[in-house]
């Protein structure tokens, strides 16, 4: 009886364990009928953490906000309970039944997928206009609008987009969330940092508080209706109830989910009529010069030749024109130097290519002017600047003799002449001599002597590769760096291969960053956050300036999948990648 009361609970226990090991992981919806007017939120949760989460295609329904994502643990009895959620908002595009198809998750090496969700979408609802109701009091009194600087600029010129939320007298906003990041597609963006400060203002005619929550510097990238995707917020707010006390009338608190309504910019295409042959899209308003740091030297002396762009414009987004040099002249890759803020007005600063130039013979040496166009969108017409030709005068050194001809013996053909004297065909041999074939004995031969001394020449050289392996393997600073370069490749080769694919670029770049820190830091994916990372790598001894380029990379990972970005923007975060990387390996400990 006992064997049998044993092998029941042994049972019990292993289906138990089997079953609290098992991965939820579900969909959750709001409601599951709505009107058209309506929003819907979908919750995609598990119960244990994951990495590379695929959302479905909400086909029926515009994502507002989303996909954000939350993780709760909870300690009960001394149990611990883990929820990881992402999080969409959805608006209704039509009426219709919808399904939210499944959603996958990878945990411990195993695919997860949700189960389809259904969803009815009626006619519009009508809402309930009951001035005490606090739905309808804050639909009313609260309001998310998008301001737009200029709904029909040119291409590559900027726009300003602002988000204000207006409050109406009586009700008070105590806090907000975003919900997800805005989003501008076909545009390159830059968010300008806002200091929260109320103002005064109208809406509608109405006077209303408002507050600017965020603004961006936008520059289209392609022509024509351009659409810039509704910003939602939840807010924390106090509206005023029926119900009194002895302190007065009372409050009462709720969240409020507020979105802007989308907006339509009309972007145009510049003008083809006047375009220069030489132009490559900058639009704006710029000083343009060649300069060198010194116009008289000796052969083999370096001077730097600088091509400057600057002023106010998009001077991120177009490339210098290259510096036409002599062939006498050694030309070394010019180093990109870029000095360029942004503000609300848009771009302004300096950009300018560096080359670093070696004559190699005595001589005077022309550099040609060069252009730039660029288009004035305020004049609505395109402008050159040229360069002034420099001369330098290399003043010291050899001739280079292969250059060193007049005029005459330019365009005269030197003939050499050809004499017989007999003995053109000396190099046939006509006698015969033999040699004989003994063998000679290998006692004393040089094969001998090479044998025997041989090793004593090599003990030298022996002696010699092991005292520059010792201090190689000494140079602790040089084998860090070379370490972590290799890793910073290691990690990147993947997004090389992807340099000219933006979203899949980025999408591989960011996983790359992340694949790293979990490297390096045994950070788990749950823990990525800004302040973690900062607070790790802080600990870990890596330098404040290095820590901040790691966080921007994967902002600009984070902004670029859903913003355009240029060869040239990718190419240098590419970049700014591999030092990044190898910057963070050297300096932690």
């Amino acid at each position: 009886m006992k064997t049998k009361t044993y092998i029941v609970t042994f049972i019990y226990l292993l289906f138990a364990s089997f079953l609290s090991a098992q991965v939820t992981f579900e969909t959750k919806v709001s409601k599951k009928k709505l009107g058209v007017n309506e929003r819907l939120r979908v919750d995609f949760e598990m119960d244990q953490d994951g990495d590379n989460f695929t959302a479905p295609k909400f086909n029926g329904f515009r994502i507002t906000a989303g996909p954000i994502q939350s993780m709760n643990h909870v300690w009960n009895n001394g149990q611990k309970s883990f929820s990881k959620t992402y999080t969409y908002f959805l608006q209704p595009t039509d009426e219709g039944k919808f399904t939210i198809k499944q959603a996958k998750i990878e945990i411990d090496g195993q695919i997860y997928k949700t189960q389809p969700v259904v969803i009815q979408v009626t006619k519009a609802v009508a809402k309930d206009k009951d001035g005490n109701n606090s739905d309808y009091v804050i639909s009313e009194g609260l309001h998310l609008v998008t301001e737009i600087s200029n709904s029909k600029p040119y291409l590559n010129e900027p726009v300003t987009v602002s988000y204000k939320l207006y409050v109406k007298p009586g009700i008070n906003v105590s806090d907000y969330r975003e919900l997800g990041k805005p989003t501008f597609n076909n545009f390159w963006s830059q968010n300008i940092e806002t200091r929260i400060k109320a103002e005064r203002g109208t809406y509608k005619g109405e006077q209303y508080s408002y507050v600017i929550l965020k603004r961006f510097v936008l520059y289209p990238q392609k022509t024509g209706k351009q659409v810039i995707e509704p910003f939602s917020i939840d807010v924390q707010v106090s509206v005023p109830t029926k119900r009194r006390s002895v302190f007065g009338r009372q409050y009462e608190t709720v969240h409020k989910t507020v979105s802007s309504s989308r907006r339509t910019v009309n972007v145009q295409a510049l003008p083809e009529a006047g375009k220069p042959a030489d132009f490559g899209g900058a639009v704006g308003d710029f000083d343009f010069a060649v300069t060198t740091s010194k116009t008289s030297l000796n052969a083999t002396e370096s001077l730097q030749a600088t091509v400057e762009v600057s002023g106010k414009g998009n001077l991120k987004l177009f490339e210098l024109p290259k510096l036409n040099l002599p062939s006498s002249l050694e030309v070394y890759d010019p180093e990109f130097t870029e000095k360029v803020s942004t503000r609300i007005s848009g771009m302004q600063g300096r950009i300018s290519d560096s080359y670093t130039v070696v004559p190699q013979y005595k001589g005077k040496y022309p550099i040609p002017s060069i252009s730039f166009s660029y288009f004035d969108p305020k004049a609505k017409k395109y402008k050159t600047l040229n360069s002034d030709e420099i001369v330098i005068d290399v003043i010291g050194g050899p001739v280079n003799t292969a250059t060193a001809s007049t005029d005459t013996t330019q365009n005269t053909t030197q003939k050499q002449l050809v004499t017989s004297n007999g003995a053109r065909f000396r190099f046939l041999k006509t006698n015969t001599k033999l040699v004989s074939g003994k063998a000679t004995d290998f006692f004393k031969s040089n094969l001998f002597y090479g044998l025997l001394f041989g090793p004593f020449l090599f003990i030298p050289i022996i002696l010699l590769v092991r005292r520059k392996k010792r201090a190689f393997d000494n140079d602790i600073q040089g084998n860090k760096t070379r370490t972590a370069n290799r890793l910073a490749k290691k990690y990147l080769s993947e997004a090389k291969k992807r340099l000219g694919e933006k979203e899949a670029f980025y999408e591989v770049l960011e996983r790359a960053l992340h694949n790293y820190l979990r490297a390096k830091l045994s950070i788990e994916t749950s823990e990525f956050s800004k302040e973690k990372i900062n607070q790790l790598l802080t600990q870990r001894s890596v330098k404040e300036e290095t820590i901040g380029d790691f966080i921007t990379l994967l902002e600009s990972c984070e902004f670029a999948r859903y913003t355009p970005a240029s060869n040239v923007t990718i190419n240098k975060d590419y970049e700014k990648a591999v030092l990044t990387i190898s910057q963070i390996d050297k300096q932690i400990k």
